[in-house]
């Protein structure tokens, strides 16, 4: 029970920390770009014009809503945070408790390593997806807070108001918006990251150099970053899904037409070229072939 409390305060104090960054990427994953492209330098001094990054927006925001307008959306994430990390805890627990000797009972016999990670990420997959599930009213909430930034809207004010307002417009299912891409993206980061980190762990690193154990305890950052990068557009998707058609100026044309499906959000996405789109807060080039419309905030 302690694990878990520190888990929750942990895991509550990097979402404080991190809050304005996702504020910004959910913005940028929308299209809306508030400032336009500067004449600036790419990494090998050449001159490009650039979007503003992470901090040139975040400032943008400070000017527009204040400092505490960096943290729209903190509340219902935090909860999403705390509840998540405690149903995960709870679903692995209930493995460890049900695999448990009974007293007088013979030893099992060992596993091969292949077979304990094929196993234990089955049980993480179960636990993350269960937490996933339950927690996305939370997260479908922290999305429309943020984008209610692009219309100036109030509509979401507050977590519990947010709940009966997406009852009474969208019932059930609109507390599950965007929930299918999320969830098939987090189950093949997961499956991703740890094969990935198997084969490299098991064949690519030689056993007894001290040198390649401490490149073993590496290896599955690693791949949980390459992981993440190949299953961003399910999280893309996700979050467009999750406020498509809500009734903010964000989830609207021009910003977004209505898409009938998330299947139809990742074609329109991909024929655009914008599966990437706010994979990067630096850097940020141009589309190409695209203009910048000022009075829309975005290009088309």
């Amino acid at each position: 029970m302690a694990d878990t409390a520190s888990q929750v305060l942990l895991g509550s104090g990097l979402a404080v920390l991190s809050q304005p960054l996702m504020y910004v990427k959910v913005l940028v994953q929308v299209g809306y770009e508030p400032l336009p492209p500067t004449l600036g330098r790419n990494i090998f001094g050449r001159q490009v014009y650039q979007l503003p990054g992470l901090f040139a927006y975040a400032k943008h925001i400070v000017k527009v809503d204040g400092r505490a307008g960096l943290f729209k959306g903190l509340t219902p994430r935090l909860c999403s945070g705390a509840i998540g990390t405690i149903v995960h805890s709870k679903v692995l627990q209930r493995y460890q408790e049900a695999e448990q000797p009974e007293p007088g009972a013979s030893k099992k016999e060992p596993v091969s390593s292949l077979e304990q990670v094929l196993k234990e990420t089955s049980r993480e997959m179960v636990a993350r997806s269960a937490a996933t599930l339950i927690t996305h009213p939370f997260h479908v909430i922290t999305l429309r807070c943020m984008v209610q930034f692009i219309g100036r809207e109030t509509k979401y004010s507050g977590t519990l108001s947010a709940f009966a307002t997406i009852y009474r417009e969208e019932g059930i299912l609109g507390f599950f918006a965007g929930l299918i891409p999320r969830l098939l993206g987090d189950i093949l980061s997961l499956w991703l990251c740890n094969m990935l980190a198997y084969l490299i762990n098991t064949y690519a690193l030689e056993n007894g150099v001290s040198t390649m154990t401490e490149m073993k305890s590496y290896s599955q950052a690693v791949t949980g970053f390459f992981a993440s990068m190949l299953t961003y557009p399910f999280v893309l998707v996700s979050n467009l899904m999750a406020i498509n058609n809500c009734g903010l100026a964000g989830g609207l044309l021009p910003y977004a037409p209505t898409y009938s499906s998330w299947l139809d959000c990742w074609s329109q996405l991909h024929k655009e070229g914008n599966m990437s789109r706010g994979n990067s807060l630096f850097f940020r080039k141009v589309p190409t072939g695209k203009r910048y419309v000022w009075e829309e905030r975005r290009f088309r």
